[in-house]
């Protein structure tokens, strides 16, 4: 879809994602971000809130469960997606239409905030899985070996063992360094 409005908006989650399942399976969460701009003010020399924006947001399937799982009321968030507009009628039979943000992308706003990651186990093998990817030869290490995690533990992927840990700014090569 080319031609699609694609945003990303920051602001804290009103209530706690609601998941529900399609009659075939499928997840869907929904909720809504409350995103409030802040201007400054010369004259008073202090940042002023502006009106808050409260958007609808839907997001479906793996993203959806986890979503729910990790994400609550008053968290803020980083969320990117497309604008979609739904109409509707409402009890009195009149027509209206609402705007709301098909999430494609979410996750914990870390400005003042910090987070724990977890990678999920796919069942399916699914795409973009990197279950299998040799892990820590980045930065001059391939010749260490990749590290198995444990079974059962998650996998982290930005885990290079303690070796490279170790030989991290430890002074050993600061003569060798070319410039």
């Amino acid at each position: 879809m080319a031609n699609e409005t694609t945003i990303t908006v920051v602001g804290n989650l009103t209530a706690a994602p609601d998941l529900r399942f399609t009659p075939n399976g499928a997840a869907v969460a929904n909720f809504t971000i409350a995103s409030t701009p802040r201007k400054f003010d010369k004259q008073a020399n202090e940042f002023k809130e502006q009106e808050a924006l409260f958007l609808r947001c839907s997001v479906w399937r793996e993203t959806a469960e986890n979503v729910a799982e990790s994400l609550d009321k008053g968290m803020r968030v980083i969320a990117t997606g497309e604008l979609r507009q739904r109409s509707f009628e409402d009890k009195e039979g009149n027509r209206r239409s609402s705007i709301e943000l098909d999430v494609q992308e979410i996750g914990p706003a870390l400005k003042f905030a910090t987070a724990q990651v977890t990678r999920n186990q796919r069942s399916q093998g699914g795409q973009g899985s990197t279950q299998n990817a040799p892990q820590g030869q980045g930065w001059g290490n391939a010749q260490n070996q990749p590290q198995r995690p444990v079974q059962g533990q998650p996998v982290d992927p930005w885990s290079g063992g303690k070796q490279q840990a170790a030989d991290w700014g430890n002074g050993q090569d600061d003569a060798n360094v070319p410039f």
